[in-house]
């Protein structure tokens, strides 16, 4: 697996480069050569590494979503808090709505089995949009009326909303017994029991370095051990207390940033690099996953159906910005980074056939479900992607006000952090 793993990594830097040389998103280039490589094109990468490639995926997402959390100000949330609160589920309940209405007429499946689709492709991707923000705050670019953070705050929430919905139809699909209300209930309380547990964690974290002042390395690695404990607590409490453990992770980084802006930025700094391996993992094993045989089957009336979706998404995330102070510009550019799918379209794609299959149900509609997953991560992640990041640069305005100064002597005063030397 090591010599697997070093050759991902050559050839994922070198065609980073080549793909930033032609003015493309780096992850783009990633996710084809996790698609090329993988198990359905030229099976190059070695079973091993695809065997763990859900607990790298996961890491690599907890690594980004923690510098996101290190970049949630407090004074920046109370400007987009609304804003983000309705981004988390009007988009994704209008693409599910459209795909359920529209389903049986241009894939041929029934109206639950439309809804559930729905609800796997009604997700936006933080592995794709969060990487990104990050990039755009740490140039404040769209600073002033906190545009990345807006979207940094929506998207990690859109996911639980949206996995929910999907538990419900599927529990009532198979036959389970289904509470309703107590399922939906689950969406609020899993987002505030996550951000509490972060919270509390987050300061006592806080207090914990300012007692023993560990070096920064060392700071980092905790916060990523007790990070990925929580994403093994999420698992063993499901079904029974509903808890997001991602948004956990990214209300780990808001509290230290609250407390101590300096330790703040030497942890992003610290995880700024590990994300360089980080987003090599994350990118290539999501494309691994891809099966481009099932996507070509999928064809035109899928392509179509997709398309219909996010139409009606994008109309949902612009109604969520009417009344706003953002430009037109500034809207369009918010709708476009709402597009992009990859984290849980991979994660739980499958998930319906294998639950049909052990429901004794006929399997197709679950075929057809997961061959949508797949098709929607290779049209929207990289075209989002590069979405993204063409019109951000052209919309998006630099804060020439912003601070700047404390994230450079971060950077440049990491060497002593790591000496051991109180910040």
């Amino acid at each position: 697996m090591a010599v697997s793993l070093a050759e991902l990594v050559i050839t994922c830097l070198v065609v980073d480069w080549l793909f930033k040389k032609a003015k493309l998103p780096g992850l783009v280039g990633m996710l084809i050569i996790g698609i090329i490589l993988g198990p359905y094109v030229l099976g190059l990468l070695d079973k091993n590494l695809l065997a763990v490639s859900y607990d790298l995926r996961l890491i690599a997402l907890i690594v980004i979503l923690l510098r996101a959390g290190l970049e949630l100000s407090k004074n920046t949330l109370k400007k987009v808090g609304l804003r983000a609160i309705l981004l988390s589920f009007i988009p994704a309940s209008f693409e599910i709505i459209a795909i359920t209405l529209l389903g049986p007429e241009i894939i041929g499946l029934t109206y639950m089995e439309s809804a559930i689709l729905g609800a796997i492709l009604g997700a936006v991707s933080p592995a794709v949009v969060v990487p990104l923000m990050i990039e755009f705050i740490e140039k404040k670019m769209g600073a002033r009326k906190g545009i990345p953070t807006l979207l940094l705050a929506a998207s990690s929430i859109d996911d639980v909303f949206v996995i929910v919905i999907y538990s419900v139809l599927i529990g009532m699909y198979t036959g389970k017994k289904v509470n309703i209300v107590w399922e939906m209930a689950t969406i609020p309380i899993s987002i505030a029991l996550g951000v509490i547990v972060g919270l509390i964690s987050g300061w006592l974290l806080y207090l914990l370095f300012k007692r023993f002042n560990p070096r920064a390395t060392k700071r980092v690695l905790l916060i990523l051990g007790i990070s990925v404990i929580f994403s093994r607590i999420e698992q063993l409490l499901e079904g029974i207390i509903p808890f997001s453990a991602l948004l956990a992770v990214m209300a780990i980084g808001f509290i230290i940033l609250e407390k101590n802006e300096k330790y703040a930025h030497e942890l992003s700094a610290k995880l700024g690099k590990i994300w360089v391996f980080a987003e090599i993992m994350l990118f290539t094993l999501v494309g691994a996953q891809v099966n481009i045989n099932l996507a070509w089957k999928a064809g035109l009336s899928g392509i179509i159906l997709i398309s219909f979706g996010l139409v009606a998404r994008s109309a949902g995330t612009y109604l969520c910005l009417i009344g706003s102070n953002f430009t037109i510009k500034e809207r369009i550019f918010i709708v476009i980074s709402y597009i992009p799918k990859a984290t849980v379209q991979a994660a739980i794609g499958a998930a319906p056939l294998a639950a049909m299959k052990a429901a004794g149900m006929n399997t197709y509609p679950g075929e057809v479900i997961l061959t949508m997953a797949v098709l929607s991560i290779l049209l929207t992640a990289p075209t989002g992607a590069w979405g993204i990041i063409f019109s951000g640069n052209r919309i998006l305005e630099v804060d020439e006000k912003a601070e700047t100064d404390s994230f450079r002597a971060a950077i440049e005063s990491e060497a002593e952090a790591d000496g051991g030397l109180k910040p």
